[in-house]
């Protein structure tokens, strides 16, 4: 499995950011290329770990290339700027990182027309945002770049922080984007429900109805604009299991809590739409 890490080259001073303490890197993990296997022209999975955007957890991050990795992705994993970090920093992240994989597809045996971009948690609104935001000028001009660039042809979102409204979003996340002036346009702005139109990706999507940490109104606000916006989706509402549950087996449990055999069944269920789209 060749493997590299690449730092993401970001301006942010362009986007009107302070760019002390910002720096995002991507852990490229890849099936191997060989005369054997040919070329195969993969999937590639971008996957944006949560963690309230206060840190990228590792739970969510490695373990979830490697499962994706065994059914023919090419993964790749996002370190992106926490904690106080306005938006779009890290949106200006992934957007970069689509960028840099779909430059360099020949290289990594990828289909360009194929980058699926996942996240769990504060990483799905982090994906949520490149899903929605890809052809608007607060990521394609700061970063130089055509819409087409940074446009992932798919969403992944794993119980997702999309909405803002204060008493349904997981407001530790919201305010590492928003700042603690609490900007109430930019807490608007980053509501993603109300950012989903025609343009918006073919979305996967799982929650737990019992998330007591991120309410399942995220995904379900977020479902029905995309009912309306007639975007193709695919989505599972598990009755139990919480929040935080990566692959919800043995191999990211931290206590036995995470480790829901029916909620467990996501990846498959994510594996099959990913090979439709």
């Amino acid at each position: 499995m060749p493997f590299e890490t690449v730092k993401l080259e970001v301006d942010y001073k362009a986007a009107g950011l302070d760019a002390e303490g910002c720096g995002a890197v991507l852990d490229c993990y890849t099936n191997m290329h060989t005369e054997e296997m040919g070329v195969r022209r993969r999937r590639a999975l971008l996957i944006c770990p949560g963690g309230g955007y206060d840190w990228c957890s590792e739970r969510e991050a490695e373990p979830v290339a490697f499962r994706f990795l065994g059914y023919d992705f090419n993964c790749f994993v996002l370190r992106y700027s926490c904690v106080k970090k306005r938006f779009p920093t890290a949106a200006l992240e992934c957007a970069a990182a689509v960028r840099y994989i779909r430059e360099n597809a020949e290289r990594l045996d990828i289909d360009p027309d194929k980058i699926i971009v996942a996240g769990f948690s504060a990483g799905g609104h982090l994906a949520g945002s490149l899903a929605n935001f890809w052809n608007s000028d607060i990521l394609c001009k700061p970063l130089g770049c055509k819409p087409e660039d940074i446009k992932p042809n798919g969403s992944m979102l794993c119980y997702p922080v999309l909405t803002s409204k204060q008493e349904y979003t997981h407001e530790g996340s919201i305010l590492n984007l928003i700042g603690e002036e609490q900007d109430e346009q930019l807490r608007e702005l980053i509501s993603l429900e109300d950012r989903v139109g025609e343009h918006t990706p073919p979305t996967f999507l799982w929650h737990c109805a019992d998330d007591g940490c991120v309410p399942v109104q995220n995904s379900l606000f977020y479902m029905a604009a995309l009912s309306r916006s007639h975007i193709p989706f695919e989505s599972h509402i598990y009755e139990w299991g919480g929040h935080g549950l990566s692959l919800c087996d043995r191999s990211t449990m931290t206590w036995e809590g995470h480790d829901q055999p029916v909620a467990a069944g996501w990846a498959k269920l994510a594996i099959e739409w990913a090979s439709r789209l």
